[in-house]
């Protein structure tokens, strides 16, 4: 019997779950343009409920020891004692999932490991694409144009207006986490900045990308990114290209005085991080 990898079921599981998406909101439209009234809150429950299902149920079949922490599930604290947990999101963007036209919403499927992130996959199915660890993507290269910082479309943080006028960035607003994190990893975009706050599930697929791509990703003061703990909350998040990190963590801590650079972060960009070539400090007017 062929056992698949982590990596291969986190990618397979995350295309088939967007596949089915794609079937039910097509289902959706189609009885929208027959004539029936459009209620997009129930797409999007509908959406979120067959998705866990789906992901849920395989889950069990192909990695019954294995735990599972889901947005859309019961968290069981069970999950804190396992060596093993899946941690999923059904549907990023479920309000993006919603709209029309909107292809920037994502299925996040991750497997956590004894502290760390080991597999992971970003499948983003109106644009027909994934990202995973499986296969991960080479690491984009700098274009030496100004910043393109990705921002929230629906609550950016108030302190990106300034960080993008200290580097004379421009901010792009985009939909899920999951389609900003691809927009880094394969270079549409240069670093993706929040400070809103998110939970595990929002994250941990797109981050297990990123780092196997070769990117950075960390708290905003420079620090790990924590996984499976017992409130699975994550107040910000900085994903950028490892040359870039040390320019943007500076930034930041200048933009938002109770943020200092982490020891973590210092010996990281000690170990080899150095200011990505044309990036440069401005100064800013104070607010």
């Amino acid at each position: 019997m062929t056992i698949i990898s982590d990596d291969a079921l986190a990618r397979d599981l995350a295309v088939a779950a967007g596949q089915q998406l794609l079937t039910l909101r097509a289902h959706y439209e189609n009885g929208v343009a027959a004539g029936a009234v459009a209620d997009p809150s129930r797409l999007r429950r509908d959406g979120d409920q067959l998705s866990h299902d789906f992901l849920m149920a395989e889950l069990t079949r192909l990695r019954p020891r294995d735990a599972v922490l889901s947005e859309e599930g019961a968290d069981n604290p069970a999950r804190l004692s396992a060596r093993r947990v899946w941690i999923v999101d059904p549907l990023d963007g479920t309000r993006e999932f919603g709209e029309p036209g909107r292809s920037d919403w994502a299925v996040h499927v991750a497997l956590w490991e004894q502290g760390q992130l080991v597999a992971g996959a970003v499948a983003l199915p109106a644009q027909g694409r994934v990202l995973s660890t499986a296969e991960p993507p080479p690491a984009p290269a700098g274009t030496g144009a100004p910043l393109r910082l990705l921002v929230s479309r629906s609550r950016p943080p108030e302190f990106v207006q300034r960080l993008a006028e200290l580097l004379g960035a421009g901010l792009v607003p985009l939909g899920s986490a999951g389609a900003k994190a691809a927009a880094v990893i394969t270079g549409e975009a240069d670093a993706y900045v929040h400070s809103g706050g998110q939970y595990e599930w929002d994250s941990a697929a797109p981050v297990a990308v990123a780092l196997a791509a070769g990117l950075r990703a960390s708290r905003l003061d420079g620090s790990q990114l924590l996984y499976n703990q017992a409130v699975p909350y994550l107040p910000d998040i900085l994903m950028s290209p490892a040359g870039l990190a040390p320019s943007l963590l500076q930034a930041i801590s200048t933009v938002m005085p109770g943020i200092e650079p982490s020891r973590d972060s210092e010996i990281r960009a000690a170990e080899g991080g150095r200011p990505a070539p044309g990036v440069q400090m401005r100064p800013i007017h104070a607010q």
